[in-house]
């Protein structure tokens, strides 16, 4: 399993929400060019990144920066924020991104996903971004009619990079809760899944890593804040798993 660190940008800065709320960020006071850099030599094998600016309709406002992290942070960026487009996503692709992951577009546009991963195999990923049984849009704030199993199941058969899965109710109070989601949404998906929202710890990497069909974690408050290193949750992600006690 791997452990991918998470950058998200609002206004040149590296954010987190609270409750996907654009207008409540937690600023971390770090360059993310230096951030990507750092995680990079603890580990890391890929770099997620997310324009929260574009997801609010201001596609230009990180543009540059976005450029600059995607061509310096010396590993492989999946990149996401308000991509409702071929052009959108085949400009982030010119652009250096080794992958694209769309989430509100799925919910809206679920042909443009269909129609990027043909165009573009293994380097389209889907955010399932699930909240009170429900995959929700824009940034959190719009709950779909969509369950995410039946969601997940639209697209087995498109030759896509990834599934995210996002935990919403776990992301914002109770991490634990979330294994039984993240489970039954792996074994619905033929491509790997990422889990979001799950790691606090390095329990929680511990934990995910005995999941089925679970190939990675994003982590990002958690490094921020630095109650986990990025490298003992690399190492731990890595290490073999133990043999599960067999019941007569």
């Amino acid at each position: 399993m791997f452990v991918i660190p998470a950058i998200e940008i609002q206004n040149g800065r590296c954010v987190s929400l609270n409750r996907g709320r654009l207008d409540e960020p937690q600023i971390w006071h770090v360059d993310p060019i230096k951030r990507a850099k750092a995680w990079t030599e603890a580990g890391a094998e890929r770099l997620h990144l997310t324009d929260f600016d574009a997801v609010a309709g201001r596609p230009d406002t990180n543009r540059a920066l976005i450029t600059d992290i995607i061509k310096n942070a010396g590993l492989p960026v999946q990149f996401g924020g308000g991509l409702h487009s071929m052009d959108a996503i085949r400009h982030w692709i010119d652009a250096g991104a080794d992958r694209i992951v769309l989430s509100s577009a799925a919910v809206h546009q679920p042909e443009l996903v269909k129609q990027a991963a043909a165009q573009w195999p293994d380097r389209i990923a889907l955010a399932v971004d699930v909240y009170q049984g429900k995959v929700m849009a824009g940034g959190w704030q719009q709950q779909s009619a969509f369950e995410p199993d039946t969601f997940i199941r639209h697209f087995n058969g498109d030759p896509l990079a990834a599934v995210i899965v996002t935990d919403i109710d776990a992301d914002i109070e109770d991490s634990d809760a979330s294994l039984a989601l993240v489970t039954q949404l792996a074994a619905e998906a033929e491509a790997p899944v990422i889990a979001r929202g799950t790691i606090r710890g390095l329990d929680d990497v511990a934990r995910l890593k005995y999941v089925p069909h679970v190939a990675g974690a994003l982590v990002s408050r958690a490094l921020f804040d630095r109650s986990l290193s990025l490298g003992d949750a690399v190492a731990v992600a890595a290490a073999p798993r133990e043999d599960e006690a067999e019941f007569l």
